[in-house]
């Protein structure tokens, strides 16, 4: 009787941390992390940031092979800055809310019907729609950018309209947004984080601009990650209650080992939905077979790519 064989699964070492940093040196491999992954990814990352610090590592970098520890929209950027390079993911299906809720061909649309508007779009979306954009910017410089446009220019601001309504509300522009969002920052509970507040005498709120405008109304601090990270090194309170993607805390509490981070709660107290499901999908083990396997590999059209370096330059350029 003839038996099929059954397919072999792959061996996966004892010390992930040692076979990863041998496979970096080896394929001359560099790590980057966002501070939303798990924390066995971020410890073993060569750099650890948010998204303008990672697209900045990704166009600085020597390395021949670099592996996104991310979701799709951030390793797509770094093939957009590398094209010749290998840029790998450890799971394709780690993707974005906030880029799915900007479906190209509607958002071209969108776009047609103001022609006499830029489009300043935020850089968690798609290379579709970087490639449609004028200006790329993060969380991080949004403000910064924006107040560089001079004052008669109408601007789109796409995809995330909680982010576009803070910048609004900083620069005093008047933006035409797109209504997209992320799913991980409209789950916040403004109630049971008033309750936290109450329950922490002297703690801070720290807040994404991409929280809806209730909980940034009693947010002590908002900032992008690495500013709310740097906030929290530098704040003399003791207690922090931190409005984001709660991966953030693990830097915050190896930085500060004497503070206390809570992650705000969501409207479901039935799920960890502060967490985002997209970056969890990431693992050590998946980030190991991605290096030992030289895939799942990130490739776009060479006419997608070209026409979305030109925004995601600009947005170098104006952040200096």
């Amino acid at each position: 009787m003839f038996t099929a064989a059954r397919p072999t699964t792959p061996q996966i070492p004892t010390d992930l941390f040692a076979a990863i940093a041998e496979l970096k040196q080896e394929l001359n491999a560099i790590v980057l992390a966002h501070y939303y992954q798990e924390p066995d990814i971020q410890d073993i990352a060569d750099y650890i940031g948010d998204s303008l610090g990672l697209s900045r590592q990704a166009a600085e970098t020597d390395a021949e092979v670099i592996v996104f520890a991310g979701v799709h929209f951030m390793a797509e950027t770094a093939k957009i800055l590398n094209p010749h390079k290998l840029v790998l993911l450890p799971d394709l299906d780690a993707g974005c809310s906030l880029a799915d809720s900007c479906p190209p061909t509607e958002f071209a649309k969108f776009k047609a019907a103001n022609p006499d508007h830029i489009v300043i779009s935020y850089i968690n979306c798609t290379a579709e729609i970087k490639a449609m954009s004028d200006i790329i910017c993060t969380s991080s410089n949004a403000v910064k950018i924006v107040n560089q446009i001079p004052a008669d220019q109408p601007i789109i601001f796409a995809p995330d309209k909680n982010l576009g309504r803070y910048v609004m509300e900083q620069t005093g522009r008047d933006l035409l947004l797109w209504e997209g969002s992320c799913i991980v920052h409209e789950t916040f509970s403004e109630k049971r984080i008033i309750e936290l507040k109450v329950e922490n005498p002297g703690s801070e709120i720290l807040a994404h601009p991409e929280c809806e405008t209730p909980v940034l109304s009693h947010a002590d601090y908002i900032g992008s990650t690495t500013a709310l990270l740097k906030y929290s090194q530098e704040s003399d309170r003791q207690t922090f209650i931190v409005a984001t993607e709660p991966g953030i805390i693990h830097q915050m509490e190896k930085d500060s080992p004497d503070k206390t981070f809570i992650p705000a709660p969501s409207t479901d107290e039935t799920c960890a939905c502060n967490e985002c499901p997209h970056m969890r999908l990431n693992t050590l083990e998946k980030l190991y077979l991605a290096m030992k396997n030289k895939a799942p590999e990130i490739t776009l059209p060479e006419a997608t790519s070209t026409a979305a370096l030109k925004p995601i330059q600009k947005m170098l350029e104006m952040s200096v």
